[in-house]
């Protein structure tokens, strides 16, 4: 039992450090989902809307400042942030897979 344990442990550590360490061709697998991830979170961003009083000048400098931080800022951000997220995705996937087979082999003895 203790073999099986170890082996299941290594086997996620291995997958782990897999994700970590990607190929050129796995890397573009989840490189398309990070991308995903990342226009959907772009396209999520706030609209504000000013009242009636508000001055047209100051309204335009806003949407001026808020379209520079959404096209120049952000995405570089955003997209560190989705990779780790995605990364840590995979990484959870693999463990509730160890724990399956850590549970299977619990439960076999």
């Amino acid at each position: 039992m203790k073999k099986k344990l170890k082996d299941a442990l290594h086997r996620y550590k291995v997958e782990a450090f897999k994700m970590t360490h990607m190929s050129v061709e796995e890397q573009k697998e989840v490189g398309r989902e990070i991308l995903e991830h990342t226009a959907q979170a772009l396209q999520n961003a706030y609209h504000f809307h000013f009242d009636t009083n508000t001055n047209p000048h100051r309204v335009e400098t806003f949407q001026m400042i808020k379209s520079v931080v959404l096209e120049t800022l952000l995405p570089p951000v955003v997209e560190k942030v989705m990779r780790r997220i995605t990364v840590l995705e995979h990484q959870n996937a693999h463990l509730v897979k160890l724990l399956d087979e850590l549970m299977e082999t619990l439960s076999e003895d």
